[in-house]
């Protein structure tokens, strides 16, 4: 028999052979991780802020906080260094008071600026002389799946955790607490925890890339953020008028299938349109002409094939804007001059 295969005796000695040894062994490996999350961590931290509220009991009218008042609680985060703070719309909506508690303990009564229930965000605003601590808004247009993804907050009132995991994916769609879509939100396995709502989903940089919002109960290792993207317009809104500006038609509608014989007849983008089970009176709606039984089936050039693309069709761009709402009305296709209104707050 010929001589033993020099790999065997060196797996038999305890050893992989040069080809196979790793550059760097499980501590160093493990530092380099530790340590990209210790440098994000150390960008933020102490801009990140943990909110108290207080809220009107149902039937009290008394507006004083004490026996007729309930607490709440969630994070945020400072984007300013005259100390405006972002967190969620469900964090501080309706609050009667609300209180800012920052990293190194400091305390401060907070004001809203801005509300806006249909993206879930918010803006704050703290008094300091002081020129505070802030983050670094990032881009999560350039997002990755798979990059590192590390979320700080005060889950259930554990103030400055921090939870790691990956952009686990990109394009969610998730259901505000008004019943508008959040559109672009991320997906991440970072655990969150009631309590993380407004606190910033960050990059390897330190980076703001999202605004920690909703888990699924009963799942594991799937949570939400806003990316930051949305949530940088939704400021710019706020910050100019109060609240965010959006169109309104007046019809309610369903999501409705069309048949393939009928998409194929009218040459329709899509398979499915908006059937208008209500139309409001006097609205821009009705005086373009809008039936129930209708079926919307495209806006201007834009296909709409779900209530919530109707939705996000209607943006502030189309205010007192005359569109071509394209319908189904029986045996006809049509066209209809709308002029959309601004949404009443």
């Amino acid at each position: 028999m010929g001589s033993r295969p020099q790999f065997i005796d060196d797996l038999s000695r305890g050893l992989t052979g040069p080809a196979l040894a790793s550059p760097l062994g499980d501590e160093a490996l493990l530092d380099a991780y530790s340590q990209t999350v210790i440098s994000a961590l150390d960008r933020v931290q102490q801009a990140v802020a943990f909110i108290s509220v207080e809220r009107r009991l149902p039937g009290d009218q008394s507006g004083r906080s004490g026996r007729g008042a309930q607490g709440g609680s969630g994070s945020g985060f400072i984007f300013t260094p005259d100390g405006y703070l972002l967190t969620n719309s469900h964090v501080v909506h309706g609050a009667t008071h609300i209180r800012v508690t920052l990293a190194d303990g400091a305390k401060f009564d907070a004001d809203l600026v801005g509300d806006d229930p249909d993206s879930d965000l918010a803006v704050l605003r703290i008094g300091s002389a002081d020129v505070l601590p802030h983050v670094e808004l990032g881009e999560s247009g350039k997002l990755r799946v798979g990059q590192i993804a590390i979320a700080v907050g005060n889950p259930l009132g554990l103030a400055q955790t921090v939870t790691t995991g990956v952009v686990s994916a990109l394009g969610r769609s998730l259901r505000s607490n008004s019943g508008r879509m959040i559109y672009d939100v991320i997906q991440t396995d970072a655990a969150l925890n009631p309590g993380n709502s407004g606190g910033p989903l960050i990059n390897s940089a330190g980076q703001v890339i999202g605004v920690n919002t909703a888990i699924i109960a009963g799942a594991q290792a799937i949570s939400f953020a806003t990316a930051i993207d949305t949530a940088k317009w939704v400021i710019m809104q706020l910050f100019a008028h109060g609240r965010v500006r959006r169109a309104y038609i007046g019809v309610a509608g369903t999501t409705t299938p069309i048949s393939r014989r009928v998409q194929r007849y009218f040459e329709l983008p899509a398979a499915s349109g908006v059937h208008v089970m209500e139309v409001v009176k006097a609205s821009p709606a009705a005086l373009g002409g809008l039936r129930t039984d209708d079926r919307i089936v495209a806006m201007d050039t834009l296909a709409v094939d779900s209530v919530d693309s109707l939705q996000r069709s209607l943006d502030a761009s189309r205010i007192d804007r005359a569109v071509k709402v394209t319908v189904l009305r029986g045996t006809q296709k049509l066209e209809l001059d709308v002029t959309p209104v601004e949404q009443a707050g």
